[in-house]
């Protein structure tokens, strides 16, 4: 797809979403995005927008639902990951592998995993993958109360997990998402295990 067709596109999701950009500049090295809170199905058309507006080579983590059908070859050519939710660790190693491998893309993660379903936790693969990759986390956002929509700053971990969770609560804290009564709490169960 051409950059003047991704344009195009993101200016008609902004445009049928009622929502607008607001973003840092876009990172110059791979990272890790986080899209949250992921609260609705719109929240994947906004990460598109995002993505098509700044131009930025993204792969994303989604449900291997989505690659049956008629819908797999769209989800492969948007950058889509099939996840086995019968086998999530595996996702981790794979992209691991891909990096190694020295394939670079911005890989997007929604670590509330199934909007509103959630187990009061983020999932911890987003924080496993760029702590192993040593790629830098964005803060990608959706906030509903503002119909606002786009990249915060970036975070190097550090691997003390609740200070790094820290850094990530705060800058989410008054995002509210699509839907806000879906938001999940940004806090990994090790957090409380550690405790």
């Amino acid at each position: 797809m051409s950059r003047t067709i991704r344009r195009a596109v993101a200016r008609l999701i902004w445009a049928v979403t009622g929502y607008r950009m607001r973003s840092e500049p876009a990172p110059t090295r791979p990272t890790v995005f986080i899209g949250a809170p992921h609260t609705s199905n719109t929240d994947f058309f906004l990460m598109l927008a995002i993505a098509f507006e700044m131009d930025l080579k993204i792969r994303f983590l989604i449900k291997d639902s989505w690659f049956k059908g008629p819908m797999a070859g769209l989800m492969r050519s948007l950058g889509g990951i099939p996840v086995d939710r019968n086998d999530p660790a595996s996702i981790v190693e794979e992209i691991l592998g891909a990096v190694e491998r020295g394939e670079e893309f911005h890989l997007v993660v929604t670590p509330e995993g199934t909007r509103g379903a959630g187990s009061g936790y983020w999932k911890s693969g987003f924080y496993r993958i760029a702590l192993g990759s040593g790629f830098p986390v964005t803060l990608g956002y959706v906030d509903g109360v503002a119909k606002v929509a786009g990249l915060g700053p970036s975070v190097q971990l550090t691997g003390d997990i609740r200070a790094d969770m820290d850094v990530i609560r705060a800058f989410y804290a008054d995002k509210s998402g699509v839907k806000p009564a879906n938001r999940t709490e940004p806090r990994l169960r090790s957090e409380d295990q550690d405790s």
